[in-house]
């Protein structure tokens, strides 16, 4: 119960992290796509990749930590459905540039993000 409350609690913390930036970006960068998304995507698959190498093969961060972190926090920062229906939005409204180009952005940035963290976990582990 006590793992199920820290993934829990993680998840409400990362959600609103989410939202905080989300209202970040639209102020900062009023533009009619959706960066706020891709960026916390993309952060966050950078940081998952960062958390896990040093979480699993060190005693720096233990399980219950792995958990609260990796599956509550940046499971609640992050977020498929939402790039999914902001694409699936943008291609309904007959922007099909901007439905692929979210498409691959998302696809390609968060790829090399989770890379780029998962190396720099890799040598901290090491």
């Amino acid at each position: 119960m006590e793992r199920l409350v820290l993934v829990c609690l993680g998840s409400a913390l990362g959600g609103g992290a989410r939202y905080l930036a989300s209202l970040a970006v639209a102020r900062w960068i009023p533009l009619d796509f959706p960066l706020a998304t891709l960026g916390v995507n993309a952060l966050g698959s950078f940081l998952l990749g960062l958390l896990m190498p040093v979480a699993l093969h060190s005693a720096a961060i233990s399980a219950e930590a792995r958990l609260f972190l990796a599956t509550g926090l940046l499971g609640g920062f992050t977020t498929y459905s939402t790039f999914n229906y902001e694409t699936l939005e943008l291609a309904h409204r007959g922007d099909l540039a901007a439905a692929a180009l979210n498409l691959a952005a998302t696809v390609a940035g968060c790829l090399a993000a989770g890379a780029a963290g998962l190396a720099a976990g890799r040598a901290l582990a090491a």
